[in-house]
């Protein structure tokens, strides 16, 4: 490519990603330069005003034509945009949520490199998004995890934290070694790794041989991609990284990365093997195919998340189980491979964003005071405060999905779309049994909060003690309340903007 070919390209598709690369640059300087004792937290806010620029920009790009540039390796097109906007508003949430963190254990020594560490990790999630490209992919998909390991083990004075790194570095790994490895064979295969042109080649697949290391390569993805979604029976490192690493590093591994998790399995699943047919044109999909494998993953994740999230006694742990079950319920989206597909997932994870966040805010509130994540912690909290108590309440209520909130418009999106096109009733049944399961921890914290008397050790901090509430919380909170409530009575001020401005099935495939 010429130097004048590589200045026509229309680079102004990549404006938010510029964004964000210009800030961590910035960051980076500003922290080199200034003095120790100087207060970091201003750093965070820079990064909170670049993400909203960012968002402007996205929004500023919806109800355009599917552009690419780099011979489609970056693509902007329906699909991308919906998740970017839902990646940068969890990602301005956690840079809230860490600007009010209380730097304990070590943890004072590197929080500059901790906003721009995070910077970077929305970045390879951003990439993801955009990729149409198995190499920009996993690019992407390193940017967003290498950050990720050192977040989960910045307080080094700690040892739940240095195992939690440790753990997820391990798994981190592992998980993309045997993926890279699964992508190696669809190369091999079609000699591309333009997921466009891997498509067509695949659509014309002829030979039986062929198809049986396609039917490899789809298994080997579909399990390094399971790490990332800590989906069962990979989700072992996901309690003990959501236990050791700061809250605000949790909430982020939480719901950014769980959200561009789901953006690379479904870039990943449905072009490439939702267009290779098993017997040569004509024949099924290999994706259809493998339908029965997304179900039993399903199906398992949602029965372990919940029934093991029932015996816990930490809250982060405790939510680590739920995040796993929910990352079941998504793949029973996935797993119905349905037109509507794209908006029950990309709804579902806009209402877990809301409350998910919020949730993990008042878990560092209450941490933060307490000097543990124990769930005995929360106990009389309605007495202590009533308001943070209420608003826990409200979001506990909308993750186990309880008409109302967001989180049960989510569900039933996906329960109803559980019968579109060919029933799948077992998944269907799972589903609803487990959500009924959820309804025991989430209660039971509930009932912590609301109908437990304090500890002996907050009834002598006095009646008049309070919650220390800084103003990225405070934001937060509301910010997760309305959304939890708001798109759980008026859930169409979503979906007709997806619908009105995002055509993701007619973009996703041009």
């Amino acid at each position: 490519m010429s130097f004048e070919q590589f200045q026509s390209l229309n680079w102004s598709i990549m404006t938010p990603e510029f964004i964000i690369l210009a800030v961590i640059a910035i960051l980076v300087i500003m922290d080199l330069f200034m003095p120790k004792h100087m207060d970091r937290k201003i750093l965070g806010w820079i990064g909170i005003a670049a993400i909203l620029a960012a968002m402007v920009s996205v929004f500023g790009m919806a109800g355009g034509h599917v552009e690419s540039i780099l011979h489609d390796t970056f693509r902007l097109d329906s699909f991308a945009i919906a998740f970017k906007l839902l990646i940068l508003g969890g990602g301005a949430l956690v840079l809230l949520l860490a600007t009010s963190y209380k730097a304990t254990d070590g943890l004072e020594r590197y929080t500059g490199e901790f906003y721009y560490l995070l910077l970077s990790a929305l970045l390879g999630a951003m990439v993801m998004t955009s990729s149409g490209d198995l190499i920009t992919l996993y690019i992407g998909l390193e940017l967003l995890s290498i950050p990720s390991y050192i977040l989960a083990g910045i307080q080094k004075d700690r040892l739940s934290s240095n195992e939690s790194a440790m753990k997820y570095v391990i798994n981190g790994g592992i998980s993309s070694a045997i993926a890279l490895f699964g992508m190696s064979y669809v190369y091999g295969l079609t000699g591309s790794t333009n997921l466009l042109e891997i498509a067509g080649q695949l659509s014309m697949l002829m030979d039986g041989q062929q198809a049986y290391l396609l039917g490899l390569s789809f298994l080997m993805i579909l399990v390094g991609l399971s790490f990332k979604l800590a989906a069962a029976p990979y989700h072992m490192w996901a309690p003990d990284v959501y236990q050791g690493a700061p809250t605000p590093v949790t909430s982020f591994l939480s719901v950014v990365s769980k959200t561009a998790g789901f953006v690379i399995v479904v870039r990943i699943l449905l072009t490439v093997f939702g267009s290779a047919a098993t017997n040569g044109p004509g024949s099924i999909p290999i994706l259809l195919d493998m339908q029965n494998y997304l179900a039993v993953i399903a199906a398992a994740t949602m029965i372990i998340g919940n029934v093991v999230a029932l015996r816990q006694s930490d809250i982060k742990r405790m939510f680590a189980y739920s995040s796993i079950a929910h990352a079941g319920y998504l793949l029973v989206a996935v797993t119905t491979l349905t037109s509507n597909m794209f908006y029950s997932i990309w709804f579902y994870l806009l209402a877990y964003l809301f409350m998910n966040m919020g949730a993990f805010a008042v878990i560092q509130v209450v941490s933060e005071k307490t000097g543990s994540t124990k769930i005995a912690d929360f106990a009389g909290l309605y007495r202590r405060s009533p308001w943070l108590a209420v608003t826990m309440g409200i979001l506990l209520i909308s993750l186990a999905g309880f008409p109302g909130t967001a989180g049960f418009i989510g569900k039933l999106n996906i329960f109803v779309g559980a019968f579109a096109g060919q029933p799948h009733y077992v998944l269907a049944s799972v589903m609803i049994a487990t959500t009924v399961v959820s309804y025991f921890y989430y209660f039971g914290v509930m009932t912590q909060i609301f109908f437990r008397p304090a500890p002996a050790a907050s009834e002598g901090e006095g009646a008049g003690s309070k919650f220390n509430m800084p103003f990225g919380i405070v934001v937060v909170l509301i910010v997760a309340v309305v959304g939890s409530v708001l798109f759980g009575i008026m859930p169409n001020i979503a979906l007709d903007f997806m619908h009105n401005n995002l055509d993701i099935v007619q973009d996703f495939f041009s």
